[in-house]
């Protein structure tokens, strides 16, 4: 048995979680969007590391290339950073890894596996915080896939600053309503339960987007977090 690491737009930013878990694998797949070179040369540290060039990544990553091909433990892997981008004759391949959506997916197209393993990077309001574990079995050659969730409450008991709250949409209308009342950013964060940068933020979109509703209020709470 073999585990490998998937990661994916980790746009300069390594958790402590995502170091553990892939500290426990093989091997470590990055899909793009990595961010920085000291995000690469971290990854090398740990694991070796199998890693494409995203959309993100500037003239540092010029030597990085755009699709690998590669086999492990008997398994062909195939990985590019978005899906849309597949150049390679992938009729061998057993796994195919991609990322760019931020969004966590598991797909089967005949016996091939298309993961993403979502953004394990900064948070972002409307996706989860993940990765995955694949378990590869040499002998019997079939292959298990885990999700991680990358997430992790602060001791205070207060979500990470970029953790996926309950409702943003309720939450965002209430620090409207708040702001209109006339409170000030430390209070509308302290009633709200929620860190003083995240109430400023919604209030500095809504007073500087005239119209603007809350789902235009999400989407560019989104943009603050890339």
């Amino acid at each position: 048995m073999h585990k490998i690491a998937v990661i994916s737009d980790t746009h300069g930013r390594l958790r402590e979680e995502v170091s553990e878990q892939a500290g426990t694998c093989d091997a470590i797949l990055h899909a793009g969007d990595a961010g920085s070179m000291e995000i690469i040369q971290a990854l090398k540290k740990i694991a070796p590391l199998y890693v494409v060039r995203g959309n993100i990544d500037g003239e540092w990553a010029a030597g990085i290339p755009e699709e690998l091909y590669f086999t492990l433990y008997g398994f062909n892997f195939y990985m590019v950073h978005n899906r849309k981008h597949i150049k390679a004759d992938i009729s061998k391949t057993d796994i195919i890894i991609y990322g760019h959506s931020h969004k966590y997916k598991e797909e089967y197209a005949g016996n091939v596996l298309y993961l993403n393993p979502g953004s394990c990077g900064p948070g972002r309001f409307r996706h989860e915080v993940t990765m995955a574990v694949i378990t590869l079995d040499e002998g019997a050659h079939k292959f298990y896939v885990k999700k991680k969730d990358c997430l992790h409450m602060q001791d205070t008991g207060t979500p990470e600053e970029g953790a996926p709250y309950k409702d943003m949409d309720r939450l965002v209308r209430t620090v409207i309503k708040d702001m209109e009342s006339g409170k000030g950013i430390p209070g509308i964060a302290r009633k709200n339960g929620i860190p003083e940068e995240l109430a400023e933020k919604i209030c500095r979109i809504y007073s500087t987007h005239n119209g603007i509703d809350v789902d235009g209020i999400l989407n560019r709470l989104d943009i603050w977090n890339l």
